[in-house]
């Protein structure tokens, strides 16, 4: 009888999971906020995506930090170069986002504009990075 294949151990606790899956849904939903205010100049739109953008800054420092701890914890195991890319990915989508709450902290059309809404893309696009390194499929090196 041959042993059936050890089952893969996930990538994230699913805590930390969790975790990243604020900052995912809330940059995504800056994005949308900037989106609505570029078309319909009504500055509601503008102050929905600044509390987003909040949301997802506090959470995703949470979701970094964590992150991090992981990165260094798991440096010599097979997934560690996984688990340090995740981390890089995670800083840039925190950096970009912090960068982008200062650019909404603005006066009106200032505060959006082409600036604010590349930022809020930036770091849509790297929160979904993130959220695609950390939930796709592990593949093991397999040791011969």
């Amino acid at each position: 009888m041959s042993n059936p294949p050890p089952v893969p151990r996930p990538f994230l606790h699913p805590l930390h999971g969790l975790l990243l899956a604020f900052p995912v849904a809330l940059f995504v939903a800056a994005l949308l906020g900037d989106i609505a205010y570029l078309k319909t100049v009504e500055m509601q739109w503008s102050n929905f995506a600044s509390w987003h953008l909040v949301g997802a800054l506090v959470f995703g420092g949470f979701t970094l930090l964590w992150a991090l701890i992981l990165a260094i914890m798991r440096r010599h195991t097979p997934i560690g170069r996984r688990a340090r890319i995740y981390a890089v990915v995670l800083a840039g989508m925190w950096l970009a986002g912090l960068a982008n709450a200062f650019q909404h902290s603005r006066d009106a059309w200032s505060s959006v504009g082409m600036p604010g809404f590349t930022l809020s893309l930036v770091s849509a696009c790297l929160a979904l990075v993130a959220g695609w390194i950390a939930h796709g499929p592990i593949r093991e090196i397999a040791r011969s």
